[in-house]
């Protein structure tokens, strides 16, 4: 059982009130949470790594309940993505061990979230920055939702580390006006439309 121990966390808010057109009624929220931890995997090859991701849930949890309680709660929430950036010494595939840990976490807290939880994740040293992908909760085809957030841990990841990362959103993109299925027709059936 390989042991992932929080070195610390950070958690960013965000609240966009203008963005060069008219002031929007409601601001845009948006909020993302990291966390740098030990990668057990460092400096060496594990074939069998699936087992490892079942060690991350309660943190997925833990890190999409706080996330969710620094929004103001889930009734708002409408976008949602996930990141991880591996340190120098691990690989792209340790990455991928937050697939179902970082988005199953949300998707179970928020409830209805049929969409796919829009993902990327890349290796880099300490203080690299790291993109996080935003979509709609229930459908993918929410043009407004395609966004990104921006974040960065001044001291992490060390060669040795992992920052695992969550973000919401509160609203899309302001004055977003580029056509597609809007947020207020989804039916939130299959994840798309």
């Amino acid at each position: 059982m390989p042991d992932f121990p929080v070195r610390k966390m950070h958690l960013v808010l965000e609240e966009i009130r203008h963005d060069g057109g008219p002031v929007p009624e409601t601001p845009r929220r948006l909020g993302a949470i990291l966390a740098c931890v030990r990668n057990p995997f460092a400096g060496r090859y594990e074939a069998d790594l699936q087992p490892a991701m079942e060690d991350l849930k309660p943190l997925g949890l833990e890190m999409s309940e706080r996330l969710i309680a620094a929004l103001g709660g889930k009734e708002k929430i409408d976008g949602y993505g996930k990141a991880m950036l591996v340190g120098e010494n691990g690989e792209l595939e340790h990455g991928a061990l937050w697939h179902v840990p970082g988005g199953y976490a949300m998707r179970q807290l928020l409830g209805e979230s049929n969409a796919i939880v829009p993902s990327n994740m890349k290796r880099g040293g300490v203080g690299s920055t790291l993109d996080i992908p935003l979509g709609h909760i229930n459908a993918a085809y929410v043009r407004s939702h395609f966004d990104g957030f921006e974040v960065r841990l001044p001291d992490g990841p060390r060669a040795d580390e992992m920052i695992l990362a969550l973000a919401m959103s509160c609203g899309g993109r302001i004055h977003s006006r580029m056509g597609g299925l809007e947020a207020w027709d989804v039916k939130g059936e299959d994840g798309l439309r």
